[in-house]
């Protein structure tokens, strides 16, 4: 944790913006512990099948179903701009979805993105961003297993691989000073889908990173 959080606080002194690959979601914590030295509670955009804000998981406090609890707890995170969208898994605790919600987390279920685009969707959530710094963190999870099964905790009734380019393509014209896209899992990935979508999301945060022009 601390190694990366130390590289990261060292590109804090170059203009660039990191895109990082994961690697569980434990990584995402010590990269906005580095950003937010440099740019101040962040607003976050966090797809994901889980909420990530568990207090303990296998009664360890930092862990990849933590990340967030951890991360308002050491104010990283401008708690009027966060939104999470995809979750569909109670986890480990019964009010881990409630936990977000009541520190004025946005909190937009799996089942409230059946069947429909979300176009509509990332449009209110660039207006609830404004112009202020946001992470983009992105667990493969999110997706239904169907399009992503190489992720250690699959969960059925998630988005599809169009919605998902609907969230980051929805992201352009934020002010993104980080994304990650985590939780691929190749030994699981028999069929090399779930690897090739990564890279094919990864590629779309790269276009509608600011200063990118893609038209």
């Amino acid at each position: 944790m601390q190694i990366i959080e130390d590289y990261y606080t060292g590109l804090n002194s170059f203009p660039l913006i990191p895109l990082t690959l994961g690697g569980d979601h434990t990584i995402t914590l010590p990269i906005l512990r580095a950003l937010t030295k440099k740019h101040g509670p962040v607003g976050l955009i966090h797809v994901d099948a889980h909420t990530d804000t568990n207090d303990e998981m296998f009664g360890e406090k930092i862990a990849h179903g933590t990340t967030f609890r951890r991360a308002v707890e050491e104010g990283l995170l401008d708690l009027k701009r966060v939104v999470q969208i995809g979750q569909r898994a109670q986890g480990y605790a019964a009010g881990d979805f409630q936990w977000g919600v009541d520190r004025g987390f946005r909190l937009v279920q799996a089942e409230q993105c059946w069947h429909k685009s979300l176009t509509p969707l990332m449009a209110e959530v660039r207006q609830q961003m404004g112009a202020g710094p946001v992470y983009l963190s992105f667990d493969i999870d999110s997706l239904d297993p169907i399009w992503a099964p190489g992720t250690g905790t699959p969960e059925v009734g998630g988005l599809t691989s169009i919605q998902a380019l609907e969230i980051v393509r929805g992201c352009r014209g934020l002010n993104l000073i980080g994304c990650d896209l985590v939780e691929v899992s190749p030994p699981y990935d028999v069929s090399g889908n779930t690897s090739q979508l990564a890279a094919n999301l990864l590629y779309e945060m790269l276009c509608v990173l600011p200063g990118v022009k893609y038209p």
